[in-house]
């Protein structure tokens, strides 16, 4: 909630004048009955038809007036609710981009979407309404009370009684409800993700034929979110009855007591009415603010879930981009080099990857096979710190990694995940993600390498092609090629290829290679790969096997010395192993 409101301080003055003008509204409906009460006691009375025209014109300038306050308060009110969401929107967004890859993947995506999108949005509405009623419904409660005061003293105890009754039933029920409205958005996130889950599955759901089982587990957690949301919304449906029921019980004793008060000549008709009015009054104010508590409550829960994201540290820290000048890096042999780390993902008890010691020179090329699972992703994501090493040291240039500043040792290099993300948009707009300067004769280079030209040039507007969300209008092999084209439009320095080409055929895949290998300059490449075929030309071969480094060196000097590369490279090559006359070793 701080968050919430040192963003409202950007909108002072629109939440100062929203409340003030709705007083000024409010204090148009406080004369009201004191007007009607004029017009009994004096102009029908009195059968002054002249005094009844004047009170009544003024009901109506006072009617016009309450109206073009209320119209007011509302312009400020939106104005400063969508404007701090807006910011809170922008400032949630950002944070969310500073954290790192282990924090997002401990808070998990569909957490953070409900967050930005139904979490925000409850709370936009619950400044929107608080602005405009928190003051205005209290103040005509309490005014209507001191008006009542000016008419009667006797009638006016009834409302001084009722009024702290009805206070402590309205907020005792809001004690109760606003935990509850927490676990219905808990409630909502677990949906969501059941929903994300199934959206983006769906040809594995279709093809295992579960989409009754989807279905039912779809069903139950909506029944969950139905069950939870009915109960609260029974508890804050007990406001309006039991408001409704003091405030009349509080009716009959105030005509009760007026009616005494008329016959004995203590006050006039008009002025029981006039009572009636106010209490009246009461009874809507007391409604809108029973609605404005349910939503207060629900932005409030909002609030504090949203605020626990704000909560969530980044996870790295970077050295001051002006003192990080100063650290050229330093003179040595080693392009990329791993000093004993070890890694272990946030929640689990036993490291990813351990121990693991390596050096690559400028220009090499890294070859990193194992089985799934064995580590093969998580030291490629170590080198542009998309993760921290738990212990050791992962160098670049001869500098740890930790001591570049923010953006720095990303720029450097061009990556290529496991799974194609294209976004929506051109062919063009999306390599330009690499190099935003990147001319056309780039953009079809990167093409060329990628093996990609044919997929542009066989589009009608080329370049300029259109590429729907997530890449959907391309099949996997050209959607990795576009992703390959990408990473080398930026000319990094270091080029990573995590099983990027797993959807390419054996000759695009070794075209790619060729292509990739006859660039110009010291490009560092590595290539993660389940094909021996991929990573037998590299200079350097790193075979895991469950997290630990168990052979390094050429494709020969591997596959003389090292089991596990023997049985992962005479499995795919049956054939080479009936040649050599070998056996996999035991």
């Amino acid at each position: 909630m701080k968050k919430v409101l040192s963003l409202l301080k950007s909108y002072r003055k629109e939440a100062i004048l929203s409340p003030t003008f709705k007083l000024l509204e409010s204090l148009m409906d406080l004369l009201t009955p004191l007007v009607v009460a004029a017009i009994i006691n004096k102009g029908i009375v009195h059968a002054d038809f002249s005094y009844v025209t004047g009170c009544f014109l003024f009901l109506i300038f006072l009617a016009v007036l309450g109206l073009m306050f209320s119209f007011t308060a509302q312009w400020f009110a939106a104005k400063a609710s969508v404007g701090a969401a807006t910011d809170l929107r922008q400032e949630l967004f950002d944070h969310i981009q500073d954290l790192s890859c282990e924090k997002l993947d401990t808070i998990g995506t569909d957490t953070l979407i409900t967050r930005m999108t139904s979490d925000i949005n409850q709370v936009q509405n619950g400044i929107n309404m608080t602005l405009r009623l928190l003051l205005r419904s209290p103040f005509i409660v309490f005014g209507a009370m001191i008006m009542a005061f000016t008419i009667d003293f006797r009638c006016a105890l009834i409302f001084a009684l009722a009024i702290p009754v009805l206070s402590v039933v309205v907020y005792g029920i809001m004690i109760i409800s606003i935990p509850r409205f927490s676990k219905v958005q808990q409630s909502l996130d677990k949906l969501l993700g059941t929903t994300r889950e199934n959206l983006t599955g769906v040809r594995v759901v279709r093809a295992f034929c579960k989409e009754s089982d989807a279905v039912a587990e779809f069903d139950r957690q909506s029944e969950e979110l139905t069950r939870m949301n009915v109960f609260v919304g029974r508890l804050s449906a007990v406001m309006n009855p039991a408001t409704y029921a003091l405030i009349n019980i509080a009716t009959i004793m105030l005509i009760r007591e007026g009616a005494v008060r008329v016959e004995l000549g203590a006050i006039a008709q008009g002025d029981l009415v006039a009572l009636y009015n106010y209490m009246a009054q009461i009874i809507v104010e007391l409604i809108k603010l029973a609605s404005l508590i349910i939503t207060i409550n629900k932005a409030l829960a909002c609030a504090k879930r949203i605020e626990t994201v704000f909560d969530v540290k980044p996870g790295m820290s970077y050295p001051d981009k002006k003192l990080s000048e100063t650290a050229d890096d330093t003179e040595s042999d080693s392009e990329v080099e791993f000093r004993h780390v070890s890694f272990s993902y946030s929640g689990s008890e036993e490291n990813a990857v351990s121990d693991i010691n390596f050096s690559v020179k400028k220009g090499q090329t890294v070859g990193i096979i194992g089985g799934t699972g064995s580590g093969k992703s998580t030291i490629v994501n170590l080198i542009p710190r998309f993760y921290d090493a738990t212990e050791g040291e992962v160098l670049v240039s001869g500098r740890d990694v930790k001591t570049f500043p923010e953006g720095d040792i990303i720029s450097r290099v061009g990556m290529v995940p496991q799974k194609a993300v294209l976004f929506e948009g051109t062919i063009r707009d999306n390599l330009k993600w690499g190099n935003e300067n990147a001319t056309d004769e780039d953009m079809w280079k990167a093409l060329e390498i990628a093996q990609g030209r044919e997929v542009a040039e066989g589009k009608d507007k080329k370049l300029d092609a259109e590429v729907h969300q997530g890449g959907r209008n391309f099949s996997g092999g050209q959607k990795q090629r576009l992703t390959i084209a990408r990473a080398l439009v930026r000319k990094p320095e270091i080029l990573i290829l995590d099983d990027s080409a797993s959807a390419l055929d054996f000759a695009t895949d070794l075209k790619l290679r060729q292509a990739i290998a006859g660039l110009d300059g010291d490009m560092t490449v590595f290539i993660v790969s389940q094909r021996a075929s991929s990573v037998r030309a590299a200079d350097l071969i790193l075979v895991l096997d469950d997290g630990v480094v168990v052979g390094q060196g050429t494709h020969d000097e591997l596959l003389a010395s090292c089991e596990v590369y023997q049985e992962i490279y005479y499995s795919q090559a049956p054939e080479e192993k009936n040649k050599s006359g070998k056996e996999v070793l035991a």
